[in-house]
């Protein structure tokens, strides 16, 4: 495996397969199913997910609530979501931890760096919930945190789209597909791989990231193989 640690982000939106909201149980169970395949490989697998299938904070704030409040909110759909893929993951026989930033010690350890490294060195799947534990900071953000602080070779960031194009290929049939980019193209040609913060504290920390459909079954195994899957924005 070209990969031995990983951080997979996944949004929130991906859980709700064919539905308007919520999350689809033959959809998370399906993910579940394709990190299995990779977890079966001895790859370790850390996991951090969104929560917009349940609730956006910025989009809360948008409608006249306190940005604050509707963040912490989003913050807990993101530990609702873990929980669902938790379950399904163990139904599949794989071994997985929740940690959250924001203390709920009844359903989930808090995030602790060393002890999120242990269960990865053991073989456990680790989710991460509640973002960063602050208001104004996406998952996104989340993901390069944790991916950085667990030390992951990988951000691998499951789209329904295959990659990253010049446009958006859900609008434009003529756009075209990169197979790899750098970070300063990314930011020269004002493409949205992520958010700011995001993207520019894994352009500091040279965390490579790659951007593949991870609704194609058997895509997410062979990215932690190193097949030519998707898009790579690296140096």
């Amino acid at each position: 495996m070209k990969y031995q640690r990983i951080l997979l982000k996944l949004s929130g939106e991906a859980l709700m397969g064919d539905k308007s909201h919520g999350i689809d149980p033959i959809q998370i169970d399906t993910y579940a199913k394709e990190i299995k395949k990779v977890f079966d490989e001895g790859t370790e697998i850390a996991i951090v997910i969104g929560g917009g299938n349940i609730f956006r904070g910025i989009s809360g704030a948008g409608k006249g609530m306190d940005r604050v409040q509707a963040d912490y909110m989003g913050m807990l759909g993101t530990v609702i979501n873990g929980l669902a893929l938790q379950g399904a993951l163990e139904n599949n026989n794989v071994p997985t931890r929740l940690q959250t930033a924001i203390k709920i010690e009844a359903i989930a350890e808090p995030f602790i760096k060393r002890k999120a490294t242990r269960h990865l060195e053991k073989g456990r799947v680790v989710i991460f919930g509640s973002g960063t534990g602050n208001p104004f900071f996406t998952t996104d953000s989340a993901a390069v945190l944790r991916a950085i602080e667990i030390n992951a070779d990988v951000i691998l960031k499951g789209t329904r789209v295959d990659g990253i194009y010049t446009e958006d290929p859900e609008k434009n049939i003529e756009a075209t597909k990169f197979d790899n980019i750098s970070f300063d193209e990314v930011l020269k040609k004002g493409i949205k791989v992520m958010d700011t913060t995001a993207f520019t504290l894994s352009q500091e920390n040279k965390l490579p990231i790659i951007v593949f459909d991870i609704n194609t079954p058997g895509n997410l195994l062979n990215v932690v193989k190193g097949d030519n899957i998707g898009t790579r924005v690296d140096l």
